[in-house]
């Protein structure tokens, strides 16, 4: 397929009454926005990631998808920042009634997700969803959502998707599959068909067979972006974690952390909220708002008596053993799908591959207790 026809991709999914987003360029980052047509796609852009390190690039030539990731992860149209959850209303007699806190959502199409951010939005469906009690409010935003994945060409600095099993190319979960080829004189998309919504919106788009040579070049890619990931994570990194709950890491890491919530604020998979009571001042209504909360954030494991992690050491190591290891045994997979946001929008630049690393190599830790 032609990269001009992400023109009529587009079109097509607003015509069926889809809100379109995708990537887009703004205030020096790729972001995640509406988008009206193909102008709006970051063409002829790259970014540069690294520990703390994050710029972009003009490219020389006019890939579509010539990005890794940028802060924003589908997250944030799945699970919002702040989302008003139920209105209570006091009636005339007395009584009360319980309103809707958000009208219903859009029906949303997501074009350019990265293979490892499948990954995140499938681990999120089983939080969110696949639990005793499931929230409606994400089921409601989930439902119908129309996904385009594109696989990864060029992996960045922080990426280690290889090592979580995430990527660099999608196999699953996905309506229309892209991969983008550029080479001399040649620039033309692969795409697939992965449900039976993506074979309806395939028909309507103007593509033809790829040929043997296009076919190859797009396993030339495929084969090759494995190799150039820019970090490994430790497979072993769930039972390193679990014995190494007294390892001085832990303290020494915390020397460096700002427990800002960075780190989880652009983590795909995170989830932590708080919920909130806003009653008005006459006592006729009250909100009940749902906000992103973080484990970095002393308040939240606040119990009778204080915060139950009150050092910074305890929170961080509260964020990496859950996401590496005790995030297994609750939802049956990692919580990390090797994106790299984590380290790259590190203000200090705190790297969990090398942490994981470092605990390995000195096996030093106890399994048990509290410690820090």
């Amino acid at each position: 397929m032609a990269p001009e026809e992400m023109e009529s991709l587009i079109r097509l999914l607003s015509d069926d009454g889809y809100e379109v987003v995708g990537p887009t360029r703004r205030e020096g980052a790729i972001v995640y926005d509406r988008l009206q047509g193909l102008n709006d796609l970051p063409a002829g852009w790259g970014d540069e990631h690294g520990p703390g390190h994050y710029r972009l690039h003009q490219r020389d030539d006019q890939a579509l998808f010539g990005y890794v990731v940028g802060p924003h992860s589908w997250k944030k149209y799945l699970f919002p920042p702040r989302e008003t959850l139920v209105r209570v209303l006091r009636r005339e007699d007395g009584g009360f009634e319980t309103q809707p806190g958000e009208p219903a959502p859009p029906r949303r199409a997501f074009i350019g997700v990265r293979p490892c951010e499948l990954a995140a939005i499938g681990i999120q469906d089983r939080v969110f969803l696949e639990q005793s009690v499931r929230d409606r409010a994400y089921g409601a935003r989930r439902e119908g959502v129309f996904l385009v994945a594109v696989n990864c060409a060029e992996p960045g600095g922080t990426c280690f998707c290889t090592s979580m099993g995430t990527g660099p190319r999608a196999h699953a979960g996905f309506d229309l599959g892209l991969t983008e080829v550029i080479g001399v004189g040649m620039h033309f998309l692969v795409i697939e068909a992965g449900s039976e919504a993506g074979e309806a919106m395939l028909v309507r788009l103007d593509h033809r067979d790829a040929s043997e040579a296009e076919r190859a070049a797009a396993e030339r890619i495929w084969q090759e972006a494995p190799k150039h990931m820019g970090r490994t994570m430790p497979g072993d990194a769930r039972e390193v974690l679990a014995g190494a709950l007294e390892h001085p890491r832990w303290a020494q890491t915390a020397e460096r952390c700002l427990s800002c919530a960075n780190c989880t604020l652009v983590c795909p998979t995170c989830f932590c909220a708080q919920m909130e009571e806003l009653p008005d001042l006459e006592g006729n209504a009250s909100e009940r708002v749902r906000l992103w909360d973080s484990c970095f954030n002393g308040e939240h494991s606040y119990m009778i008596g204080g915060p139950h992690r009150s050092t910074v050491a305890a929170r961080y190591r509260q964020w990496l053993t859950h996401k590496l290891s005790t995030w297994h045994t609750q939802f049956g997979s990692s919580g990390c799908v090797g994106c790299g946001r984590c380290i790259t929008w590190c203000p200090v630049g705190i790297d969990i591959t090398e942490e994981v690393a470092a605990i390995r190599a000195t096996a030093q830790g106890k399994a048990g207790g509290q410690g820090t």
